[in-house]
């Protein structure tokens, strides 16, 4: 028999390197109770349940075994062994590189899955039960405290509670000290919540309580254990909810803030490819998206300083110039901006019409047509609206018949519009669709004296709103120029 020297052990450990390092995965599953049909490996992507993405598939030999492999670099994050009827799985984690074998049982899932080769995942499945026993116990002090008969009850249930809710905090804590780095590390770490210090908060003086402290602490503190650098937490359920939390509801809805917003997170992310990606595609979905007044300026500006400064390198020049070519019809009527000219012949008279000439303290710039249902119902409306307040405030409406002009005569014999510009485009001269960007109708506008765009895509119920805001603004301006 031959032995082994001690060289030739130091010789196939210096081999194996390469192998301990290779890229890929090689997962063998077996379920006791499933046999002859399909499995997939999904993972996330920012978000939960239902959108997961099939990242393989294997299919169960008689014996109950399928076996996953490749040698492709893969992102890790919290993958899912997901079967054919797409409804049974159980998560479990990966790493690029990571080889195990795992056992389950579909009847006992998630619970009851075993790991060999992987103590990571024989952690995260302690983590599962562990979660599994806190529902539990939470469902339990819930219906406790539904039937707390006094005050001395509803205490104690929350007190337990909270020592619960501290078992959880503590789980957690304790492995990302023992376990720095790893996935299920990073993954505890983004899913603290900021501890807002107890007791009161002054501001600079010492005497004044700080009413905004909870609020600047937690936002200031919310991205704490975030890694930004961990492109596998693009593979969890978590990045999702934490950038709705933080943008739509901790966030100004205002452009300035929104992209001040953006950059932090995108300098944050820049070095990756996962997260860089997701962010910059979630802020411009998001934006873009958005019911609230002023947020295409935001898409504007992300198009401006990200897409065409080539940091969407996946996306191809075809997709690429959508995105540039949306923000070049947005780009000219953002609000803050001067409203583009428009010059129409007014259709009573056949005289033309200059949009930007028209006198008034404010103008409304209505792009709407007498077929179209939903300016049949709205225009009667901002007609009451204008006649009993607004034509008082000083505001001319403009409006641009888009299409349909025969059916105006039968739309002006109910609805008169009485000192409405009623102006029309036969010949398609003016090229108002693009410059203000009009792809459906009713589509308006609110301009201030010097024609400065003030509302975009407005309708009756904001109008008012809006011009009160400006008048109480011009208010204050006054004021304040008095007092100097």
């Amino acid at each position: 028999m031959k032995r082994i020297t001690l060289i030739a052990l130091l010789l196939m450990s210096g081999l194996s390197q390469p192998l301990l390092a290779r890229d890929g995965y090689r997962i063998q599953l077996k379920f006791t109770d499933m046999k002859d049909t399909l499995v997939y490996l999904a993972h996330y992507f920012g978000e939960p349940l239902p959108k997961i993405y099939k990242a393989d598939s294997a299919h169960f030999d008689k014996n109950g075994v399928a076996t996953f492999e490749s040698k492709q670099k893969v992102v890790g994050g919290i993958y899912l062994m997901l079967m054919s009827d797409k409804k049974t799985y159980f998560e479990f984690l990966l790493n690029n590189g990571d080889e195990m074998s795992i056992t389950a049982t579909a009847e006992k899932l998630p619970t009851g899955v075993k790991f060999k080769g992987s103590a990571d995942n024989e952690k995260f499945m302690e983590y599962v039960g562990f979660l599994k026993d806190f529902g539990a116990k939470q469902q339990a002090l819930q219906k406790q405290f539904e039937a707390a008969k006094t005050k001395e009850d509803t205490a104690a249930v929350r007190t337990a509670s909270t020592a619960e809710s501290k078992k959880l905090t503590d789980f957690r804590r304790s492995y990302i000290n023992s376990n720095p780095g790893t996935l299920l590390a990073n993954i505890f770490k983004s899913l603290e919540v900021p501890q807002i210090p107890e007791g009161k908060h002054y501001l600079a003086d010492g005497k004044t309580v700080d009413s905004n402290f909870n609020y600047y602490y937690y936002k200031t503190h919310f991205w704490d254990g975030f890694d930004f650098q961990d492109d596998r937490l693009i593979h969890t359920p978590i990045y999702n909810g934490k950038l709705d939390e933080y943008i739509n509801k901790m966030t100004l809805p205002w452009p300035d803030s929104m992209e001040h917003e953006a950059d932090m997170l995108l300098k944050k992310t820049r070095g990756t490819k996962e997260l860089f990606k997701y962010t910059l595609w979630w802020m411009t979905h998001n934006v873009e998206n958005s019911k609230i007044m002023g947020m295409d300026e935001v898409f504007v500006y992300l198009v401006e300083n990200y897409y065409m400064k080539g940091d969407a390198t996946w996306l191809s020049n075809e997709d690429l110039q959508k995105y540039i070519d949306r923000a070049g019809k947005i780009a000219p009527n953002v609000i803050g901006n001067v409203a583009p000219e428009v010059k129409l012949k007014e259709i009573s008279t056949q005289k033309e019409v200059s949009m930007l000439n028209t006198k008034a303290k404010y103008t409304l710039l209505i792009f709407w047509s007498p077929g179209c249902g939903h300016c049949i119902t709205e225009m009667p409306i901002i007609d009451s609206l204008y006649q009993a307040t607004l034509k008082a405030k000083g505001v001319k409406i403009y409006s641009v018949i888009t299409e349909e002009e025969k059916k105006l005569d039968d739309f002006l014999k109910k609805h008169e519009l009485k000192d409405w510009i009623l102006t029309s485009d036969p010949d398609h001269t003016s090229d108002f669709r693009t410059k203000f960007d009009v792809y459906s109708t009713p589509t308006i506008y609110l301009l201030d004296e010097k024609k400065i765009i003030r509302g975009k895509r407005i309708d009756h119920t904001n109008i008012p709103t809006i011009i009160e805001f400006l008048e109480k603004k011009e208010k204050k301006e006054k004021e304040d120029k008095k007092s100097k």
